[in-house]
């Protein structure tokens, strides 16, 4: 009697099996970036977005500034996700080494490292990136300073930009190095760069094959098609001051977002993989 059982339940499954449709590979692909409810199909492993900058790339605080990297994840799809790490007053060295800078110049020239432990959030990279993912480096505005912590060198900037691209890519992953966006200065009627460290990016740049994006020049460009300057220095009206906060350096949200799609642009411009995630 169970082997007639057996034999009509096969049957009844080979029919239905024969008459019921199959999932649709859209039906698979319904999640949100937050992830799958638990009785839903498992989606591949979506691609990370590290960020790693400073107040012109980070998440705000406040209502302004807002950096560009905080609009960066609305650009794309849910296979992408940005996991933003810019930090407020950062160079590249004290961004690495949080707390472990001094305020000593060393014969060197370059602040002393109290020690050579890396921060939490470089530390979260190092864990947590995986093949296939990406990781953004813009620095170049406060390493300008002369006085450290903040203060870095030329050669210094430049191993250091180097290292964070290396270490990407001996986890599979793909560095892109950006010049620092520029800040709104005006010379008569024209905008200007402000910005320095463009040779040192470019330089680590070409030694490890990384993408350079030139979002300096991106950026006044961009100014000057918007016709900024010239501007009386107020930041608080026009369009000046919908772009820009209450100074010449960071950005409202406004100006946030359109910083934020000049570095998708280039992306698509420069046929970089991750272009194909956007929107």
């Amino acid at each position: 009697m169970r082997t007639v059982r057996s034999l009509i339940l096969a049957v009844l499954l080979f029919s239905l099996s024969a008459v019921l449709p199959a999932a649709s590979p859209a039906s698979a692909a319904c999640a949100s970036k937050t992830g799958n409810s638990a009785d839903a199909p498992a989606l591949a492993a979506t691609t990370t977005v590290w960020l790693a900058g400073d107040s012109t790339m980070a998440n705000p605080s406040a209502s302004c500034p807002v950096g560009w990297g905080a609009e960066f994840d609305a650009l794309f799809d849910s296979s992408v996700v940005v996991n933003n790490l810019a930090v407020a007053g950062r160079s590249i060295q004290t961004w690495l080494y949080e707390g472990n800078v001094s305020s000593t110049i060393g014969s060197d020239g370059e602040c002393v490292l109290t020690s050579t432990t890396y921060s939490a959030n470089w530390q979260k990279v190092l864990a947590g990136i995986k093949a296939g993912d990406y990781l953004f480096i813009q620095f170049g505005i406060n390493d300008g300073s002369t006085t450290c912590p903040r203060h870095v060198g030329s050669a210094r900037y430049q191993q250091l930009m180097t290292v964070m691209a290396q270490a990407a890519q001996a986890k599979g992953a793909h560095p892109v190095l950006l010049t620092a966006v520029a800040a709104i200065t005006c010379s008569g009627s024209t905008a200007v760069k402000n910005r320095g460290f463009v040779t040192e990016t470019t330089a680590s740049s070409t030694a490890t094959g990384s993408p350079l994006i030139d979002l300096q020049t991106l950026s006044v460009n961009y100014y000057n098609s918007l016709g900024l300057c010239p501007n009386d220095g107020d930041y608080t009206s026009g369009l000046v001051g919908q772009f820009f906060c209450n100074d010449h350096t960071h950005f409202e949200e406004y100006g946030a977002i359109r910083i934020a799609q000049l570095v998708a642009g280039a992306l698509r411009a420069q046929n970089i993989a991750l272009a194909g995630a956007l929107l």
